[in-house]
């Protein structure tokens, strides 16, 4: 099962009309934001406790930063994304790396094949009903003992909320909504992190690291 295909081509077609734009704005915006930096680096070190050689991929990473910073910090990552631009752009600025067109409710990933996913700021814009398809695809692909990091916009205390995201169409979640979500997906909560608004931000992000249960994965 798979999100609609007119709601894909929709998020692909915004995201390509403004991909040099969003390259731009994007390039170093970790550099201004502690906190998170800190749960990434958080989400490598468990990663790297975790043992195995399997790969971490960053799914909806844009034009690549985020993936370049997870290689900065020790993983073998690679990025996926539904924009074609979006993947041109992030190719042409880290031609070390590796990066694919695809989808993150349906990847083209071998069962238990990932140590880790990290989805920064991307399930924000699948609608609510179909994101258990999108969380139990991320349960698919991660190995027992591998982790999940998910970075969202919060509601604040209310209901699940559409909001007119730069973009396109995109959702705020309550925390606990999103993390009962990820365990029917089989993944445990190890923490959470809430942050305000910064400067030219509108709303609270939200952090949740998650482990997938089961035996730890083999090197």
């Amino acid at each position: 099962m798979t999100g609609s295909s007119s709601h894909l081509d929709a998020t692909a077609s915004a995201y390509d009309a403004v991909a040099t734009l969003y390259a731009e704005l994007t390039r170093g915006y970790l550099d201004a934001f502690p906190l998170d930096r800190a749960v990434l680096a958080a989400f490598a070190d468990s990663v790297r406790v975790g043992g195995g050689s399997r790969p971490v991929a960053e799914l909806g990473c844009g034009p690549g930063y985020l993936t370049a910073h997870l290689r900065g910090l020790g993983l073998d990552a690679f990025g996926i994304d539904l924009s074609p631009a979006m993947i041109d752009i992030a190719r042409t600025d880290y031609p070390g790396l590796r990066f694919e067109t695809g989808s993150m409710d349906a990847l083209d990933l071998a069962d238990g094949s990932l140590a880790g996913v990290v989805s920064w700021y991307s399930v924000i814009h699948a609608p609510p009903q179909e994101l258990p398809v999108y969380l139990a695809e991320f349960g698919r692909v991660v190995a027992p003992g591998g982790h999940l990091l998910l970075g969202f916009f919060e509601s604040e205390g209310g209901p699940v909320t559409a909001f007119d995201h730069k973009v396109t169409t995109a959702y705020r979640w309550p925390i606990d909504e999103l993390a009962r979500l990820a365990a029917d997906a089989g993944f445990d909560e190890i923490g959470r992190m809430l942050r305000e608004p910064g400067d030219e931000e509108r709303f609270r992000r939200g952090h949740l690291l998650m482990r997938k249960g089961g035996p730890e994965h083999s090197p």
